[in-house]
């Protein structure tokens, strides 16, 4: 039988000090952020303004995946979120494989995002006297990227301080960004001009290679939009520190959903109705752009500030899921078990540090680009693999004691993985050849040194 309470050691026991609103203000505040504010324009690109279909399409997918994220997590409860289902119900291979493509997603995420939150606090710091070289990469010709550390270490500090006290400072922060984006979508939406929808669908439907090289369709700009949708993974990491699991998880995760599902439609529309695409599809700051373009500079620069009190609380919430699946995964004997100890505030204090240099490393000297399709590749593959994972156990167990039964779930659990799979094969090739390196190397550390420790 499928274990519904995790099993770990009494050392490891994480404090119960969620609530559902805490976990949507979790979920709303790691899913709205770069995507939005960014890959709006990429999207547009790809698929012109039939970017409004990739979305509904990214956000179908990513619905019946949140369903199947929900069954589980109230059933098994752990801190690993995928990484738990699949070493629980596919066994410990499938379940590494699956964590090896968590920390794909969750480094890559993070590691990025505090670059992006840099790019926005670099023209200050050189202002108040900070050399050029310390707030840039060394592919951008810097020594290091010291914005991008400090900020990682900042969000680490707050996980730290206490789960509790870390909530409400992203629950504030969360509902300003809602605001702004909402501020953007009524000044904008009135200028909507249905003639900006004509061709609705100048690239086509299906992935394909245009003649400038890249490759654009409906499914193209889903592929990366998706990027935008996920998130709400992270609410299922904090399995063990939701007051009722059964009810919050279920409540944090298709709360947080809908609620950014909601959002992005009504910017995406307010977006493609009030400039045509080609004026903002190559823009690193498309809504900022729109703003200007319409004569609104004040509101754009309040949509600009806006960015970089989104970025943090992306950050928050990918590097609080990280440091939970790899405090599942040390619970497991894939890392040490030493960093599943607890700190005097119940935090995993350990595996966050971990974790907070591992991705500040990456940020602080790595070049890392066109990091929403390959993040995507490692979020699609845990994707489809909690679907394989619901669709089992309604086979293997389906009499087994479900404090949330999704309706349909076989089917739910079949649109989950034939849409992620669909998505990963329309995705950049070049993405999905460094996916492959990427999985064969956690393939062959697993081969050599993957000693789990069944629960």
């Amino acid at each position: 039988m499928i274990p519904t309470e995790p099993t770990a050691s009494p050392h490891a026991a994480l404090t119960r000090s969620l609530s559902w609103p805490h976990l949507i203000a979790l979920g709303v505040g790691s899913i709205v952020g770069t995507g939005i504010l960014t890959l709006i324009g990429v999207g547009a690109d790809r698929a012109g303004p039939a970017v409004l279909l990739s979305f509904a399409i990214a956000g179908a997918i990513c619905a019946c995946a949140a369903l199947a994220y929900a069954e589980l997590s109230a059933m098994m409860p752990a801190a690993g979120s995928a990484y738990s289902y699949s070493h629980k119900v596919l066994g410990p291979g499938i379940g590494w494989i699956v964590g090896w493509s968590l920390i794909l997603e969750y480094s890559l995420v993070v590691s990025t995002v505090a670059v992006g939150w840099s790019g926005y606090a670099a023209p200050l710091l050189e202002a108040v006297g900070v050399p050029g070289a310390l707030v840039k990469g060394p592919e951008l010709g810097g020594i290091v990227n010291l914005p991008a550390i400090l900020i990682i270490a900042v969000v680490a500090g707050m996980l730290a301080l206490g789960t509790r006290e870390s909530a409400r400072i992203n629950t504030v922060l969360v509902v300003v960004k809602i605001l702004t984006l909402s501020l953007f979508v009524l000044v904008a939406l009135p200028a909507f001009d249905a003639s900006h929808l004509t061709p609705f669908m100048p690239y086509g439907f299906s992935k394909h290679l245009g003649p400038d090289g890249v490759e654009r369709g409906v499914m193209a700009a889903a592929a990366i939009i998706f990027f935008a949708f996920y998130g709400f993974d992270a609410i299922s990491t904090a399995a063990e520190e939701a007051h009722n699991p059964g009810r919050d998880l279920v409540i944090g995760i298709l709360g947080s959903l809908a609620i950014c599902t909601l959002v992005y439609v009504l910017v995406a529309a307010a977006a493609i109705g009030a400039r045509p695409f080609g004026d903002f599809a190559q823009s690193p700051e498309p809504l900022a752009l729109i703003l200007r373009q319409m004569g609104r500079e004040g509101v754009a620069r309040v949509v600009a500030i806006a960015a970089i009190i989104a970025l943090p609380t992306v950050l928050l919430g990918f590097l609080y899921g990280q440091s939970r699946i790899f405090l599942a995964m040390a619970r497991d004997g894939f890392l040490p078990t030493s960093l599943a100890r607890l700190g005097a505030r119940g935090t995993p204090t350990r595996v966050t540090t971990l974790t907070a240099v591992i991705v500040a490393v990456l940020a602080g000297i790595l070049p890392i680009s066109e990091i929403a399709a390959l993040a995507n590749a490692g979020t699609l593959i845990a994707f489809a693999a909690v679907g394989i994972c619901l669709i089992t156990l309604r086979r293997r167990q389906p009499g087994a004691d479900r404090p949330f039964r999704v309706p349909g779930g076989i089917l739910v659990g079949c649109g989950a993985v034939a849409g992620c799979l669909y998505l990963f094969i329309s995705l950049p090739t070049k993405t999905l050849i460094a996916c492959l390196i990427w999985n064969l190397l956690g393939g062959a550390i697993y081969a050599v040194r993957g000693r789990p420790v069944r629960r």
